[in-house]
């Protein structure tokens, strides 16, 4: 049976454990249903990204679109951070493991900023429930302080993550920091999830 929980950490983050089918042939996985997130609106549109072992990507953050990933080859370590102002978990951060043996999905509202660091080469997939918005393709930066990723449990040191050095894209290393983020581009609570 599915599982989905939300984060212990940041709300309106939902982690999702599927069942896993499998016999001498192969394995079969759910892996998104709209009705395992209450209130999701309708996915509408599906997309991949394949990444070296080593790459960073994030943190980004929508103000109107959310996101559910799925990484069906690899392992990323994913970081979730609460950038919505007045919320119950306002400036809280959450690390969940992606990969191809654990089947997880994740979930990540509007206000959320988001990302990972590819622990083995990845193909990631992730469903959207807005179409492509350069307005609202925002970022904050990926190792400031107050958000305190730190790529591992969320209280320790990058080493071993291979964030060291970590290979990123230049939007990805000119993100502002949350305190320098931009007053019409933060988050507030409440937003719809």
């Amino acid at each position: 049976m599915t599982e989905v929980r939300e984060s212990e950490h940041v709300a309106g983050v939902y982690v999702v454990e599927p069942t896993v089918h499998g016999d001498e042939r192969g394995a079969f996985v759910e892996t998104y249903r709209r009705e395992w997130i209450p209130g999701a609106r309708e996915m509408i549109q599906t997309n991949r990204s394949t990444k070296q072992a080593g790459a960073l990507v994030g943190l980004h953050y929508h103000l109107h679109q959310a996101d559910y990933w799925y990484n069906p080859v690899g392992t990323i370590r994913a970081v979730v951070h609460d950038l919505r102002q007045g919320g119950p978990t306002d400036g809280a951060t959450d690390v969940i493991e992606l990969s191809d043996t654990n089947h997880v999905g994740l979930f990540i509202p509007p206000g959320v900023a988001h990302g990972f660091a590819a622990q083995t080469d990845v193909v990631m997939t992730y469903l959207v429930d807005g179409y492509y918005n350069p307005a609202d393709e925002l970022g904050v930066a990926w190792d400031d302080p107050d958000v305190w990723a730190g790529w591992t449990d969320g209280h320790g040191p990058t080493e071993g993550w291979g964030v060291e050095n970590p290979v990123m894209s230049a939007r990805d290393q000119q993100n502002p920091t949350r305190t320098d983020l931009p007053i019409d581009r933060r988050p507030t609570w409440p937003m719809r999830t």
